[in-house]
């Protein structure tokens, strides 16, 4: 489903998906926070929490920690994000003209105080690359997982495209909700999501959910670099750990697999 983002975002927390409310299937708040320099926000919720700096630059505290970051933008930078439990709470003000923050939160009992995901605790690989005539080559970039962060419910980390490449394929699926949101550069640049049956439209600054056992290939136009945030949401006692594929497209990513007009 898509959640279009038609107009800019508000400065401060802008919600598009809710644990209690709307889009609850998601099992997570997810927001965006747009800050100017100097403005601030504070998040005591008694949920996990999780902010990615997405652009700008931002001081970031919590108990008796302080840091500054800057990203200049999510296609060239690399990701940082923190993470908190649910005791903790988290200020981030403003340094630049305009910031831009994404947050979610869900629920989570385990105490683990908070911790920085970033630089070479964030596992950055090429993937796609000498297989199915490099159609799936883009950048990857992890920063939670059940290895990387076993306190976490959540699982996250942010892919870029190379304009007219694809990312999910062969196509696959999982019980778990994902959501994805989108940035496109230059920015009115699209792309297309394949979920379950359907086709979906991409543009920047949309937000999909990703339904539970829907495959979710996806492809950038031409011309144009396609970014995206992924957020798994772990199920109690089943965590994501590894998708379920489509047999019938695997043949694609096989050494020596032909193809048309070689076939």
């Amino acid at each position: 489903m898509r959640l279009r983002q038609k107009e800019l975002f508000a400065k401060g927390y802008n919600s598009i998906t809710e644990l209690n409310g709307k889009h609850s299937d998601m099992l997570m708040d997810f927001g965006i926070l747009e800050l100017e320099k100097g403005q601030s926000f504070w998040d005591d919720k008694p949920l996990e929490k999780v902010y990615i700096l997405l652009s700008g630059e931002t001081e970031v505290s919590w108990k008796d920690n302080r840091v500054k970051v800057f990203r200049d933008n999510c296609f060239d930078d690399n990701l940082w994000c923190l993470n908190a439990d649910k005791d903790t709470m988290v200020e981030i003000r403003g340094l630049s003209t305009n910031s831009e923050i994404a947050v979610v939160r869900t629920e989570n009992s385990r105490t683990f105080g908070a911790a920085i995901y970033e630089k070479d605790k964030i596992v950055n690989e090429v993937r796609g690359a000498n297989t199915m005539m490099d159609a799936g080559r883009r950048i990857v970039r992890t920063a939670m997982d059940v290895r990387l962060s076993p306190q976490s419910n959540i699982m996250l980390g942010e892919d870029v495209h190379i304009p007219g490449r694809w990312a999910g394929f062969p196509s696959h699926h999982h019980k778990q909700p994902e959501i994805y949101y989108y940035k496109f550069h230059p920015e009115n640049g699209f792309g297309l999501l394949r979920h379950g049956d359907e086709a979906i439209l991409l543009e920047h600054n949309d937000t999909v959910k990703i339904m539970p056992n829907h495959v979710h290939p996806q492809v950038a136009a031409p011309g144009y670099a396609m970014y995206f945030l992924w957020i798994i949401r772990h199920l109690d006692g089943d965590p994501y750990i590894n998708p379920t594929f489509e047999e019938e497209h695997l043949w694609t990513e096989k050494p020596g697999a032909k193809y048309w007009p070689e076939i």
